[in-house]
């Protein structure tokens, strides 16, 4: 089931993100998060009215999905930034397809245009993802992230949605 988060899911969603942070250079922070940080995290994206949706079964989050705001500055508000986090034992089972097919028909319906993630690379599933959605590459930063004493580089990939 897909279902839109709360803060009260922080204790499994910072579960998720943590493992990312701990042993990949797919997130680049570097300290784990807390329980108290990550519903802080939550709450300012719903507050902001941007879309936060896990996948849930049987009361077990498998991956999250969310948007935020790309840049503060006004003429950017139609142009939003998107996250995806699978728990790492569950990949491949088309759980980042539901979460995003939800969150674009979301992001559409809210008349947003521009949508853009940003991702670690080398990361062939992440890019897969988005360009299954339709997302092409935009940009390309070598060694801009430092992680693991490994220069990391990172790609963006954009969609543009038609409004509804």
């Amino acid at each position: 089931m897909i279902r839109s988060a709360s803060v009260h899911d922080a204790n499994q969603i910072v579960d998720i993100y943590n493992y990312y942070i701990k042993n990949t250079v797919i997130s680049f922070e570097e300290e784990l998060l807390g329980v108290l940080e990550m519903k802080e995290r939550i709450d300012q994206v719903l507050k902001k009215g941007y879309p936060y949706l896990v996948y849930e079964v049987e009361n077990e989050i498998l991956g999250y999905a969310y948007a935020s705001v790309w840049h503060p500055r006004a003429a950017y508000k139609h142009s939003v930034e998107t996250s995806i986090y699978l728990k790492h034992d569950r990949l491949n089972k088309c759980i980042g397809s539901k979460l995003y097919s939800e969150l674009l028909e979301l992001l559409q319906q809210n008349n947003y245009r521009a949508i853009i993630g940003g991702i670690a690379l080398p990361n062939p599933s992440s890019v897969a993802l988005h360009e299954k959605f339709g997302y092409k590459k935009a940009a390309h930063y070598k060694d801009v992230g430092y992680k693991f004493d490994t220069w990391v580089d990172v790609g963006y990939w954009q969609l543009l949605i038609d409004k509804p």
